[in-house]
């Protein structure tokens, strides 16, 4: 593959995971009372940090991958919010029995994204980066 496609295709892939928590953390932060009562449902401890924690996570993680900058530590990040989030708000072993095959698709899509953002993480940002701006600096 040329190094022109190889750097398209990773933009496109981090362009992708943008469109997945950019809208997410920016609907946290217009919903906010709103996540709060979910994580609270949930049983988590502080939910307004919790919340917090959340939207700047999504929202800074996503605009890190847009750019292309510090890539690695925005993918790590990301993966492990996902990984954590998806044990707590997708448990389909203790959904009820009507509800656990979408929260089961939940769960496996959330670990699906989570070996993307590792394979991210591994091979970084490819050249159409700020990262890779500052390499060859």
């Amino acid at each position: 593959m040329s190094k022109s496609t190889s750097n398209a295709l990773a933009f496109i892939g981090r362009v992708l995971f943008v469109l997945l928590f950019l809208p997410a953390g920016i609907g946290k932060l217009t919903g906010f009372e709103g996540t709060v009562g979910y994580i609270n449902s949930v049983g988590l401890p502080l939910p307004e940090l919790a919340t917090v924690v959340a939207l700047l996570i999504e929202i800074i993680g996503s605009l890190c991958l847009l750019a292309g900058f510090q890539t690695r530590i925005a993918s790590i990040v990301l993966a492990v919010f996902t990984l954590v989030a998806s044990f707590f708000f997708h448990n389909y072993w203790a959904a009820p029995a009507d509800q656990a095959l979408v929260a089961q698709l939940l769960f496996f899509k959330n670990i699906a994204v989570v070996g993307g953002l590792l394979v991210l993480a591994a091979q970084g940002a490819g050249g159409w980066s700020l990262d890779a701006r500052r390499e060859h600096a």
